[in-house]
């Protein structure tokens, strides 16, 4: 097995703000979700002191709307996916006081439907990816009475497949992003008595195929963003030992970049920030050396959410 080649990929991380080439600018409009991904990673590497603070709060800040909800990036539609990566970066940084949570909190109030679930934005789409947004975010600033929670976790058990999976929408196909989602929702919100457990890590351990790498859905290839969107859910339900880390840690490893930095889907591809921070998001939680442990259903550092979830209540602005 290698080693995290952690130098290299702070450098890969703090680098990619410089880059001016078209990766970059056909990601523009999620920008945002890019800056959690990578500020996260530095943070469990312990180098989140290689970025400037305030340079990102100031421009965290240039992206929420009148409404309350943030935007990927400054000039564009706000959208809850990225309202939540700004939260979540505030309070990365220690800096959600510099936001107003009852303006956010009226924004995601207004995208909860009759039936419990979230649109994204003003244009409705419905995911249960919004309602792990709108439950974590609210969650994040202590505002989860904003919501009807009974109807979002109703909403949510509704979509649970009978494989013990969980799919965007009412009988919509089982997927380990959607499953972290729910799953996710379902703890934060105290209800994971919706969740079979034992059916549900069987679904989620035959995940693993032979090179140690996990999939999002039967038949597919690995990919090591689901080292995340598995471990976490896999984590919630204490089921993590039905796979064998030893294997995983070494397919993520493999998929490092060790010349330039930088993590890949799987081996010998072109490495991005996504792929980064989900493989050394995985190898926080098998608890691999050096690194500190995240959160499974926050996705954030623990010592974030125990500030924010155990520690004072979040301050109001003046």
């Amino acid at each position: 097995m290698g080693e995290l080649e952690i130098e290299k990929h702070t450098q890969f991380i703090t680098s990619i703000e410089k880059k001016k080439d078209f990766d970059s600018m056909v990601m523009e409009h999620l920008r945002m979700s890019g800056a959690y991904w990578g500020l996260t990673a530095l943070d469990l590497m312990g180098k989140l002191d290689a970025v400037d603070r305030e340079e990102v709060v100031s421009w965290v800040l240039q992206c929420q709307h009148d409404r309350g909800g943030f935007s990927g990036n400054i000039g564009h539609d706000p959208h809850i996916l990225y309202t939540l990566s700004a939260v979540q970066i505030l309070a990365l940084l220690d800096k959600l006081d510099a936001i107003d949570a009852d303006k956010i909190s009226a924004y995601i109030e207004g995208l909860q439907q009759e039936d419990g679930s979230f649109a994204g934005d003003e244009w409705g789409e419905i995911d249960t990816r919004f309602s792990y947004c709108a439950v974590c975010c609210l969650s994040i600033l202590r505002r989860l009475d904003k919501i009807d929670v009974g109807k979002a976790i109703s909403y949510v058990a509704s979509c649970k497949n009978f494989d013990g999976g969980f799919g965007c929408t009412p009988g919509g196909e089982s997927h380990s992003g959607q499953i972290f989602c729910c799953v996710s929702a379902l703890a934060i919100s105290g209800a994971l008595t919706h969740v079979d457990r034992d059916l549900l890590g069987w679904w989620l351990c035959e995940r693993q195929v032979k090179s140690g790498g996990l999939n999002g859905r039967p038949e597919k290839l690995a990919d090591v963003c689901y080292s995340w969107w598995v471990l976490s859910s896999l984590t919630i339900i204490d089921r993590v030992h039905w796979i064998d880390k030893e294997k995983l840690k070494t397919f993520i490893l493999d998929c490092q970049d060790k010349e330039h930095g930088g993590i890949s889907d799987r081996p010998d591809d072109a490495v991005d920030v996504f792929h980064t921070f989900f493989g050394i998001a995985g190898l926080s939680l098998l608890e691999y050396p050096g690194l500190k442990p995240l959160d499974p259903a926050y996705a954030l550092p623990v010592h974030v959410v125990d500030r924010l979830i155990f520690g004072q209540p979040h301050k109001q602005q003046p």
